[in-house]
């Protein structure tokens, strides 16, 4: 097992981190969070999870420890894999999604793409007892859909400059994507930061 790398960034795309590890580039698979505090040519430190298949060898990178765990313990639940794993982790913090299965809060859950009610509610009893009591992580290091956390405009505009646009391509940007959000808002959701970034992309991609 890959416990983490470090090194220096060589390059950052909207899901993937290529960390530059003894002269090789490893590929790693992470949450808009975490890549927001990544910067191309500094060091930094990921988690890591190596997820094997038959056709393919993936690493998902993470802030730290605890986030990597909480990963792995999702996946122990039937039909969660490493995608949607990521996705909760790309929503909620560690500590977030650990009061949301001790108290039975469905809304928390379905706040992922690719969870409904009925999804919600079998999460909740397969993963009851297993993640554990809140550490206090989340406390350090908000994660995104959390109370605490920054906007998710923040949020957005830390991930785009992490990427390496100019703060004025960020700023249009967030604007192109803020009635989506407040629809988000609208509906009683919190904006879904991972689908906002990827719209953010598209639209800076075509602009360009």
């Amino acid at each position: 097992m890959i416990a983490f790398v470090s090194g220096q960034v060589a390059a950052l795309a909207p899901t993937t981190a290529v960390i530059e590890v003894g002269g090789i580039g490893m590929a790693v698979q992470c949450t808009p969070g975490t890549l927001a505090e990544l910067r191309i040519g500094k060091e930094a430190k990921l988690a890591t999870s190596l997820v094997v298949r038959e056709d393919s060898l993936t690493l998902y990178g993470f802030a730290d420890d605890d986030e990597r765990q909480v990963f792995e313990l999702l996946q122990t639940a039937s039909g969660v894999g490493p995608r949607l794993a990521q996705a909760m982790l790309a929503v909620h913090a560690p500590d977030t999604l650990r009061i949301a299965v001790a108290s039975g809060d469905e809304k928390t859950l379905t706040a992922v793409p690719g969870i409904g009610k009925k999804g919600a509610q079998k999460l909740l009893l397969e993963l009851k007892d297993r993640l554990g009591d809140p550490v206090g992580a989340g406390a350090g290091r908000q994660g995104i859909g959390t109370a605490l956390s920054a906007s998710w405009s923040d949020q957005l505009h830390a991930a785009l400059i992490g990427l390496g646009y100019a703060t004025r391509e960020a700023d249009e940007a967030v604007t192109l994507v803020t009635p989506q959000a407040e629809a988000a808002v609208a509906a009683g959701d919190q904006p879904p930061v991972p689908q906002l970034l990827r719209a953010a992309l598209q639209s800076l991609n075509r602009t360009r």
